[in-house]
């Protein structure tokens, strides 16, 4: 018969979403480490006003990140097919990794 397709089988994800997270958590702890050594590259030559605002702004930054990262783990552990990631949400992750390495290279340099 035509025009009676049958339904497509459900994709099986495998591991997808575990790897997805782990992902998700490596990449937290990469922003960690940068706003960390960004602290330390701040404070081991004297605080001046400028440093100090950047380590602000690079602790903000991470904050911002982690907040994004934790929902997006949330939402891949409590989902068999977790729905995909917002655009803005993903724009926001990418612009937050983006910053807090410019802040940290600003720091050491």
């Amino acid at each position: 018969m035509r025009g009676t397709d049958p339904a497509p089988p459900d994709r099986d994800p495998g591991l997808q979403p575990e790897r997805t997270r782990l992902a998700w958590r490596r990449t937290t702890l990469s922003g960690t480490v940068v706003a960390v050594l960004a602290a330390k590259a701040a404070l081991h030559g004297g605080a001046t006003a400028l440093s100090v605002l950047a380590v602000s702004l690079c602790c903000v930054l991470w904050l911002a990140f982690l907040l994004i990262a934790h929902g997006r783990i949330r939402t891949l552990a409590a989902a068999t097919r977790p729905r995909a990631l917002a655009p803005p949400h993903a724009a926001a992750a990418a612009m937050c990794t983006l910053a807090l390495a410019v802040c940290g290279a600003f720091l050491v340099l």
